[in-house]
């Protein structure tokens, strides 16, 4: 490993220190050097504690964490995240300014995502990455871009790196609205055990330890929970959880090989009619078809490699991933088939595997400070991707029954350089290149192997700082893939005909203007006004196996995002969100809504505590009304959470902790929609309806944690 005082290192910081912006983290302990060169995650000063389980400790996010170079990027550390307290894993991203993340079905399935005027369903233009390996699945069985974080643990997390918008050469597919990179510990502070025990059913139990082995560090840590939740029909969620990983040196000059086992079973309460809650059918908590559910199972095998030298730094990671889940739903009840119902299963078995390699290179530019890299990313999913008629999870009949290989390669590249004091540029692309086969088992059905490329520029420009204030510029192409089964579709396997072809790409362009001021000691504001355009929103409709392209669209948008550390253990956040989201072209008798887009969303928090004594947290969010239809005449309603916490941790590392969701009992939707179904007795054609999936009631969880 190279010695962090080397010339070579020493040179290469303070190349770093000249050219990078101060990270967008507030009040943490953390300089630019440590950021560029020593590889080490931010992490909060040692005083601070909201959180009965964070151990605390190292890590290295499988390359170092990248520079902020937009208003609306930053990193959170592992501290923060986890002084949130959340009514599932996923929730912990909302640390994110602008993020929303809910759930319209059992807890086993993964997450709903909105971000920047997008309902981005399970993750189809959020990028999301754990410990380097892509969340993000492609010709997913149940969407594209299925994005499945609930074998997420908090505790683990050492720092959250985001970006927004598609302006960055490392972000490829999926990252037009915006990425997210979750670091694991490599190693924890002191081990950690700790119980949980809650409302509805809830328990949970963790344990995280690691120890010197050889000339590294072995860390190993398991979960287990379950959870009823308020439903007339039982979750029964069943959770198994567990992560091993052996690492040595850090980030910029080390390795970690690292293994993970995932597995859940449960029973869903999807989203109901509002028709069958007021014709007292059902209660706001009941469900239509109780058999629906899912299992699935996520096993993978990680490893990173860096090392600084002469010749620059050098980063690559190598990721394999056995993948499988089976989900039974039925949204419509009796529109399709009357007799037997609507229920429909949908089975994804694959096998996934990819890259990526990248290398800064360090030099000048007559005399300027200048650094270019260069990277390749490759994937290769192999899959068995299915939908199947059901009825009470029993088989019936095929609708999709495909083999499908899916690779892709990418190359990026980019020049930094810094002008002056108080000027730099980044200028780069990437080329993406996707190549499929797909082979259908059903006799008739589709078969084909597409191809297609795209080249995406990326430039930014950063001006100052002057009086504490840094003004950023941002341009970038991005994309989406779509379901490769949507990209050969010739008809709708439902008996549907004309369905057209989706395009294997889909390009965005995005742009931005934003500012971050530091003038005020321990605030950090930064608003960002952004623009957002996509060709097209085509998307493979998994549930019933058709391709449904829509028209192109257009976002603008303001966020305003804060950050204030009163003193080492008080701190407070605020952020708000507006978009305007309308479809770009115009269309006579067609409204120009976006549904489902996001107009409002803001949130509010504030986190006290000490490494003794008592801790706390209260958080505030607000998701606000939508239009469920494009003419805006059919709308959600808003919902308005608040979850506390308290707790007390002893001198002798013992902390006991009472978190409270949905404080005040409201009684709001978690998600909303509005389509046609049709309930036992109604007119074949159905009837139109809001469909919503409720917030949970109050509820508390106590959990007892030691530090060892």
């Amino acid at each position: 490993m190279s010695d962090p005082r080397s010339p070579t290192v020493l040179r290469l910081a303070a190349l770093a220190a000249a050219l990078l912006p101060l990270p967008a983290v507030a009040q943490e302990a953390v300089t630019l050097d440590e950021l560029s060169v020593a590889g080490q995650a931010p992490s909060a000063p040692a005083a601070f504690s909201a959180s009965a389980g964070y151990p605390g400790g190292v890590t290295g996010i499988g390359g170092a964490l990248q520079p902020v170079e937009s208003a609306s990027g930053g990193i959170v550390s592992g501290a923060q995240i986890n002084a949130r307290p959340v009514t599932r894993p996923g929730e912990v991203l909302e640390a994110v300014p602008g993020l929303i993340v809910t759930q319209h079905s059992g807890e086993g399935k993964a997450n709903q995502f909105f971000l920047r005027g997008f309902n981005l369903d399970h993750g189809t233009d959020i990028a999301l990455f754990v410990d380097g390996i892509p969340v993000n699945m492609r010709t997913h069985a149940h969407g594209q871009g299925y994005a499945d974080l609930n074998f997420l643990i908090p505790e683990l997390v050492g720092a959250v790196e985001f970006h927004k918008g598609p302006y960055f050469v490392r972000d490829g597919d999926f990252a037009s609205a915006g990425s997210v990179r979750i670091d694991y510990l490599d190693t924890v502070a002191r081990n950690v055990a700790l119980t949980s025990i809650g409302s509805f059913g809830y328990k949970r139990a963790l344990t995280i330890a690691s120890a010197p082995l050889g000339e590294g560090n072995l860390l190993v840590a398991g979960e287990a929970q379950t959870y009823d939740g308020p439903w007339d029909v039982p979750d029964r969620l069943r959770k198994l959880n567990g992560v091993l990983r052996y690492s040595q040196g850090t980030a910029l000059d080390g390795f970690s090989v690292t293994g993970m086992a995932y597995w859940a079973k449960w029973n869903a309460t999807n989203q109901i009619p509002e028709r069958a809650v007021a014709e007292g059918l059902i209660g706001r908590f009941g469900t239509l078809d109780p058999t629906d559910g899912g299992d699935t199972g996520r096993f993978s095998l990680s490893g990173r490699w860096s090392h600084t030298g002469e010749a620059g730094i050098t980063r690559a990671n190598a990721y394999l991933i056995r993948y499988r889940m089976n989900l039974w739903n039925n949204f419509t009840y009796f529109l399709t088939d009357p007799k037997d119902g609507d229920q429909f299963r949908q089975l994804d078995d694959r096998v996934l595997g990819g890259a990526e390699a990248s290398h800064v290179v360090p030099g000048d530019l007559f005399g300027m400070p200048m650094e270019n890299e260069i990277g390749v990313q490759t994937r290769t999913d192999s899959m068995r991707v299915g939908l199947f008629n059901t009825t009470r999870r029993q088989f019936r009949s095929p609708v999709l029954d495909d083999q499908v290989l899916e690779t892709s390669a990418a190359f990026y590249a980019e020049n930094r350089v810094r002008w002056t004091d108080w000027l730099r540029t980044s200028v780069g692309f990437r080329a993406d290149g996707y190549w499929a086969d797909v082979r259908s088992n059903l006799a008739g059905g589709a078969s084909g192997r597409p191809s297609d490329g795209i080249v995406s520029p990326k430039l930014g420009l950063v001006l100052g700082p002057w009086a504490d204030t840094e003004l950023y510029l941002n341009y970038g192409g991005g994309f989406h893939s779509n379901d490769v089964r949507g990209v050969i579709a010739t008809g709708d396997p439902a008996g549907a005909l004309g369905v057209p072809r989706a395009p294997f790409l889909v390009p965005s362009t995005g742009y931005e203007i934003g500012l971050r001021n530091r003038s005020i000691a321990g605030l950090e504001t930064a608003i960002a006004l952004f623009r957002l355009d996509l060709a097209s929103e085509n998307l493979f409709q998994g549930d019933s196996g058709t391709t449904e392209p829509s028209r192109p669209t257009r976002r603008f948008g303001v966020e305003w995002t804060n950050r204030y550390a009163l003193t080492p253990w008080l701190q407070l956040e605020g952020d708000l969100t507006v978009t305007n989201a309308r479809f770009a072209d115009r269309v006579p008798d067609t409204g120009r809504r976006v549904p489902d887009a996001p107009t409002t969303i803001a949130s509010a928090g504030i986190s006290f505590g000490e490494t003794e004594g008592w801790f706390g947290s209260l958080r505030f969010r607000y998701f606000g009304p939508r239009p469920l239809i494009e003419d805006n005449s059919v709308r959600s309603r808003a919902t308005a959470l608040l979850n506390g916490r308290i707790g007390y941790a002893f001198a002798n590392g013992v902390s006991l902790s009472l978190d409270v969701l949905n404080l005040t009992n409201a009684k709001a939707d978690q998600i909303t929609y509005y389509y046609v179904s049709r309930l036992s007795g109604e007119s074949a054609d159905g009837v139109p309806d809001r469909h919503f999936h409720p917030v949970e009631p109050t509820a508390v969880r106590l959990t007892l944690a030691g530090r060892f």
